[in-house]
């Protein structure tokens, strides 16, 4: 027995050698080194483009609800005097550029603009808080909701954006701040494509919701949407630049509205 292991074991480490050395024998190809790519030109589209999304991206990861807009501004604001009926205008684009250019914010009265370009519901309730009830206002304006059908935050049910609205005008009600919830305007494709990302049933669905939520419990609904509306239903071409966001007229039609909607708010006892 002791002799068959021995001899197996020459055997193996025969086999071993040979092996060795037949590996050693055969040349072996060197390894092509890896072909450079193509470097892109410094100054090209496609190079700022993926420059500004990264930026964009840390920025949003570092402050998704983008509490840091409005933080400075809030911290200088002073408390509203004792009988002063500030109100604030919270909401996306529509809210964030009324007055930034040419069209004016409602001057003379003591409304605070804090909408954010792109917003959806999710985020705007996380700022609610600082954005809204650290003002203490007497009303809020919510517009909210156009950018949740489009999806700029991942998908959205109408179940989670009705969930959203709810908590904003909760939070709303439980400081003593009258909420007036505001329909989502209209699209239309006469400018640019629209209605592919924020389809006009949608759109009407969740109107009909926030009418209904609002007459339920007491809140006031203001209707952008039906002052927009041409005889197609769809957004009015001479009130937008794009058939997203309403000009100069757009907002000249949608501030009488709010303007009532306010004093119904303020005139109405939780």
């Amino acid at each position: 027995m002791r002799r068959l292991q021995i001899l197996f074991s020459s055997v193996a480490l025969c086999l071993s050698s040979a092996l060795i050395a037949q590996t050693n024998a055969v040349p072996q190809s060197p390894t092509p080194p890896p072909t450079p790519l193509p470097s892109p030109t410094v100054d090209s589209p496609e190079v700022s483009k993926l420059r500004a999304d990264l930026d964009r991206a840390r920025k949003t990861l570092a402050d998704w609800p983008n509490l840091a807009r409005y933080r400075d501004e809030n911290a200088r604001l002073a408390a509203p005097a004792a009988h002063e009926g500030r109100v604030v205008f919270m909401g996306d684009s529509i809210t964030d550029f009324w007055g930034r250019k040419d069209n004016t914010f409602f001057p003379g009265k003591p409304y605070v603009n804090r909408g954010i370009s792109g917003q959806t519901t999710p985020q705007m309730l996380l700022r609610f808080r600082p954005d809204v009830i650290a003002l203490q206002p007497k009303a809020v304006v919510i517009l909210a909701g156009t950018n949740d059908l489009a999806g700029n935050t991942g998908p959205m049910s109408l179940e989670a954006i009705e969930d959203n609205l709810t908590s904003m005008a909760e939070l709303a009600r439980a400081n003593g701040i009258r909420a007036v919830l505001a329909s989502v305007m209209p699209v239309c494709d006469y400018i640019k494509p629209q209605t592919e990302r924020r389809p006009p049933e949608k759109i009407i669905a969740l109107n009909a919701w926030i009418k209904s939520y609002a007459a339920k419990n007491g809140f006031v609904y203001l209707d952008y949407y039906s002052a927009m509306l041409d005889d197609a239903r769809m957004f009015k071409r001479e009130l937008t630049y794009d058939g997203l966001h309403p000009n100069d007229a757009g907002y000249d039609v949608m501030g009488p509205l709010a303007e009532k909607a306010i004093t119904a708010a303020l005139g109405k006892d939780h």
